[in-house]
Formats: C-alpha cells, sequence, structure tokens
C-alpha cells in the first residue's frame, strides 16, 4: 500500500473513531438523563479538530506510517474518556484537556524526531534519564504517596508520575546498548555478559521495596528482558530473569507487609470483602451483572467500584459492555500490538527493529498487568491501562510512544 492509500485508510478509521465516541457518549448521557448531553455538537466539532490536526500530522510528517496505530489509539482513548464521563465529570473534563496534551505531543514528537536512528547515539544521557524519572519519587519533598505507592511527584498544583515517561526512555537506551553489545550477550555462561539483567533485577526491586509499586517493577523488569530475548535469541536470559524476579519477589514478600497484602488478596480477596478485597470483589460483581452484553451505558453501578476510573475502568467497562465490549476493547490492543510487531519486522535496522519491539512490549506488557490484575489473573497493581484509564502522564507518554512507532514505520516503510 502506498502512502496516500494509507492516508485515506487512516482517515477512514480516524472517523470511525470519532463516530463511536460521540455515539458512545450521546447513549451514556441518554441512558444516565434520559437527554443527549449538552453541548455534544460543541464537543463534536472540537473532538474532529483534534482527531483531523493528528491525522494531518501524520499525512504531512509521516506519510508511509502504519495507518492502524494512530486509529486504534484514539478509539481506545474515546472509549476511556465515554466511561470516565459517566463515571466523574470532573475526571471526564480533565482527561480531555490531558487528550489534547497528548495529541500536541503527539505531533511535537512527529516533528522533531525526523530520524529514529538518530536517537542511538545518546544511549548513556537515555540512561541516567530514564533511572533518574525512575527514582524521582524517591526525592525527600517532591515525590507523593498516593495509595500506598510512591509513585507520583508534585510541581506546584501539578502531580505527575515520572516512571510514564521513563519506560519510553528506558526503551531508547535498552535498543541502542543492545545493538552495541548484542554478539556479546549471545554468548552463554558468561557472568559479565548477565551483569546488565542483574542491574536491572536491581533496579526492579528496588522500585517494588522503596516505591511500593509491583507493576512498575515488573512492567520494566519484562521489557528489557524481553528485548534481550529478542536480540540474543537466548531462552537463558528469560529463565535467569524470571528465576531472579521470582527470587527477590519473594523476598519482598516475606519482609514487606504491603507486598503479602496484594497477594493474600489475589489468593482470596472473599476473605476480606469489605476491606482490603473490597476493590476485587467488586470487580467480580461488575464483571458478572454485565453478562455477555453489559447492562447498558450508564445504566449499571460501576461507581461502586473505588479507583473505577483509574485501576479499574476495565471492570467498569465489564459491567456496563459486557463481554462484547471488553472483547472488543481486548482485540483493539492486539491490533495496536500486532502493527507494533509488524513494523518491527519490517525494519531493517537493528536499533529501529529493537525500539519498535520494546515500545511495542511496553503497551503489551502494561495492558496484561492491570487486565490480568483486574480479572485475578496476576496479583493486582496500580498501573493505567494504556489511553484508556484516566490519568494525564500516562496519556501524553503513551501518545509520545505511538509517535515513535509511526515515525519508525515511515521510515522503514520508505527504504
Amino acid at each position: 500500500m502506498t502512502a496516500l492509500p494509507r492516508r485515506r485508510t487512516e482517515l477512514g478509521l480516524v472517523l470511525l473513531a470519532g463516530l463511536v465516541t460521540a455515539s458512545a457518549l450521546t447513549l451514556a448521557s441518554l441512558g444516565k438523563v434520559g437527554e443527549p448531553p449538552p453541548g455534544i455538537l460543541v464537543f463534536g466539532v472540537a473532538m474532529l479538530v483534534l482527531l483531523g490536526v493528528a491525522h494531518l500530522a501524520v499525512r504531512r510528517l509521516a506519510p508511509n506510517a502504519d495507518p492502524v496505530i494512530l486509529p486504534v489509539a484514539l478509539l481506545l482513548n474515546g472509549i476511556g474518556y465515554v466511561m470516565i464521563a459517566r463515571l466523574d465529570q470532573r475526571l471526564a473534563g480533565l482527561q480531555a484537556v490531558w487528550s489534547a496534551i497528548g495529541i500536541a505531543a503527539f505531533i511535537g514528537t512527529l516533528v522533531v524526531v525526523r530520524r529514529v536512528r538518530d536517537l542511538e547515539r545518546y544511549r548513556y544521557t537515555f540512561l541516567v534519564v530514564g533511572l533518574g524519572l525512575l527514582l524521582l519519587p524517591l526525592v525527600p519533598g517532591l515525590g507523593r504517596n498516593i495509595n500506598g505507592a510512591r509513585i507520583w511527584i508534585r510541581v506546584g498544583p501539578i502531580g505527575f508520575q515520572p516512571g510514564e515517561l521513563a519506560k519510553i526512555v528506558l526503551a531508547l537506551f535498552f535498543a541502542s546498548y543492545l545493538v552495541e553489545r548484542r554478539e556479546l550477550l549471545a554468548e552463554r555462561l558468561r557472568l559479565r555478559i548477565l551483569l546488565p539483567v542483574l542491574l536491572a533485577w536491581g533496579v526492579s526491586i528496588l522500585i517494588m521495596v522503596a516505591e511500593k509499586d509491583l507493576g512498575s517493577s515488573l512492567l520494566f523488569f519484562g521489557l528489557f528482558v524481553g528485548m534481550v530475548w529478542v536480540a540474543t535469541n537466548q531462552w537463558l536470559y528469560v529463565a535467569g530473569g524470571a528465576t531472579m524476579f521470582a527470587a527477590g519477589a519473594t523476598v519482598a514478600y516475606k519482609m514487606f507487609g504491603h507486598v503479602r497484602t496484594r497477594v493474600t488478596i489475589w489468593i482470596d480477596p472473599w476473605a476480606d470483602s469489605q476491606n482490603k478485597g473490597y476493590q476485587i470483589v467488586q470487580a467480580m460483581f461488575a464483571f458478572g451483572s454485565g453478562g455477555t452484553l453489559g447492562a447498558g451505558l450508564a445504566l449499571g453501578s460501576p461507581q461502586r467500584i473505588p479507583a473505577a476510573a483509574t485501576d479499574f475502568i476495565f471492570a467498569a467497562i465489564g459491567e456496563e459492555l459486557g463481554l462484547v465490549g471488553t472483547t472488543g476493547v481486548l482485540l483493539a490492543f492486539l491490533l495496536l500490538i500486532g502493527a507494533g510487531l509488524r513494523i518491527a519486522i519490517l525494519c531493517q535496522n537493528p536499533f529501529e527493529k529493537l525500539l519498535a519491539t520494546g515500545l511495542t512490549l511496553i503497551v503489551g506488557f502494561q495492558t496484561f498487568i492491570i487486565i490480568g490484575g483486574v480479572t485475578r489473573l496476576v496479583p493486582l497493581t496500580g498501573i493505567t491501562l494504556p489511553f484508556v484509564s484516566y490519568g494525564g502522564s500516562s496519556i501524553v507518554a503513551n501518545y509520545i510512544l505511538i509517535a515513535l512507532l509511526l515515525r519508525t514505520s515511515d521510515e522503514a516503510k520508505q527504504r
């Protein structure tokens, strides 16, 4: 498919995402108050402007890029906005602002990063910046402890999760480092070759212990081990990494009460259903009452779930859109991940190939960790569902992520 048909396909899909969002918002308002939402025309025009600007930016700056990634991201963002608006109008207003900022960051990334390969030379700068962002919440007076996890910083009235940007910066470092050392890393049974994995394991355990953030710890460590495996095709790193993480998690379970609490709730939330297991129990009720087709937008009771707009938005979708709705969301993420892996396959440059793989792994791991936590497949963590959950730092970081993917896709297709 040449550049012009790709962009026409993207335009049609972008308009479809906008139509689905506007229709769902109208249905949610009809279910809640019996009439269309006030200002729906203004909202529709503003949304079309944002979507159109994003599409035109890709058409102008990355004309050969994959036509699926942007529409799917906008669709997920729209579904998330509708659910947030149904739950909390104040948060919906903030999410709309952050979505606009995210699209601006998306366009800015396409403008600034004209060649992905140029980023490879800054590998150690990315390492320092990434680790600095990751550890920033530990700085006294700057970091904030919210809901038991110290992953936030606050500067004046603005709160931010620096780990959201750190995941992209560290993916850039990992890709650059692995390209430089892939031949050495492909050798077996030499301790100094395992040193990068040991360092990644140590940092991930530090995050778990100091910031009480199991989700980010698992995400960053899984990202590095996954990229090492793709670069070297050596299962030794996967097995060794899993063993080390399991050992660290076991020690953390025995030493720290918050880790034991998460595991205990995961195994049997009903034993403390009115206290620490309350969120999981209410999520199970939400999925059960949603059934196959759901209760209907604004006709369920997802507001009973604490943090329904953030950590448990997938359960809210399950109640009101049912199995069909949650399956649709999962399929959208599969399309996004599949498109990212297809870009990695098309890339001939090793750095671009590894970067596309790493960025896609971020989306895949993060989606698995949060949806797995909500459905009790894995212990619950506090990370966001990409593009869907409420969260400004998450929205902005993920739009930057897909901009880098599209830039990589554009360069690969040109060659």
